[in-house]
């Protein structure tokens, strides 16, 4: 089991006459990802409203900040128990038995313009054999035709400009993979979290945007970006792009200082606790499909 400490401080100076927030920075609950405590903190005296999503498990805080300084510290200790199968032994599924919430990952998005990339998708991947190594194939692709490079798009670069520029961050990385997989048919969806793992070289400890992507018989890890440790990532939220998970969501005008983030795995062997480590084999913190929802495995 990996259990996970977190923290995350976001920072904003809100102007008149105040803003409203959308904040998706929980830990998501799903089978094989337990929240053991958390915290959440405001310095504003003022109602919050919150919300999970019973399709996605992301969870929602509404706030209607006050103009002035606005604090809010989110602190997670999470168990992290994944399950583990061999790449081989996972198929793709046929469409017409993708279960229902799965259907909405192969269609174009507003970053994952797959409609527009289907003939390059089906030149590079439509002849490979099917199944998990197929995907595999695709992050591969993805990993060595883009260069992780900090500050190089912004919040409206797409999949398509990902492809063109050659260059990109974590997000960037995921959009591409998205839209590749969709193209092929292939269900897969944006996840958000904390990074685990990642070179010191490449910037302070940030967000993580990594895929999703059905096979079998439950979602499984991808991280096309190869800038941290899989096996450490904590999801707080999955969509179809990252305007659906957007850390933040903003109305008004603010200022904000980068996000401060830390996430330190518990090395505690005696009760089962390991660090997070390069892993070959695919990797889940979902469950499987049991009718309308999702349970864990056995």
């Amino acid at each position: 089991m990996i259990r996970i400490d977190l923290r995350v401080e976001l920072n904003y100076e809100v102007e008149a006459p105040g803003a409203d927030f959308i904040f998706n920075v929980q830990a998501a609950r799903t089978p094989r990802q337990t929240i053991v405590a958390e915290g959440l903190m405001l310095n504003q005296a003022v109602p919050q409203r919150m919300h999970t999503d019973q399709a996605s498990g992301n969870r929602y805080l509404y706030v209607h900040a006050l103009p002035g300084g606005l604090r809010l510290v989110y602190s997670a200790t999470v168990d992290l128990a994944h399950h583990f199968a061999e790449p081989a032994g996972i198929a793709e599924v046929p469409i017409c038995d993708l279960p229902p919430e799965a259907i909405g990952y192969i269609y174009p998005s507003r970053y994952c313009q797959s409609d527009m990339l289907t003939r390059l998708a089906i030149g590079e991947f439509g002849n490979l054999r099917q199944g998990y190594a197929r995907v595999l194939a695709i992050q591969d692709w993805v990993r060595n035709s883009v260069k992780f490079t900090t500050n190089s798009s912004n919040s409206n670069t797409s999949a398509i400009d990902t492809l063109a520029q050659h260059v990109g961050v974590c997000r960037d990385f995921a959009h591409l993979m998205i839209a590749l997989c969709r193209a092929v048919n292939i269900p897969a969806r944006f996840a958000s979290g904390t990074d685990y793992g990642a070179d010191p070289a490449l910037g302070l400890p940030d967000f993580q945007a990594y895929v999703e992507v059905y096979l079998g018989d439950r979602w499984y890890i991808f991280d096309p970006s190869g800038t941290a440790i899989p096996m450490g990532f904590v999801r707080f939220g999955t969509g179809r792009d990252a305007a659906d998970v957007s850390f933040a969501t903003i109305f008004g005008t603010v200022r904000s200082p980068a996000p401060g983030i830390r996430a330190v795995a518990v090395n505690d062997p005696a009760h089962g606790m390991v660090l997070p480590y390069p892993c070959h084999a695919a990797l889940s913190t979902d469950g499987v499909r049991d009718g309308p929802l999702f349970v864990a495995s056995r």
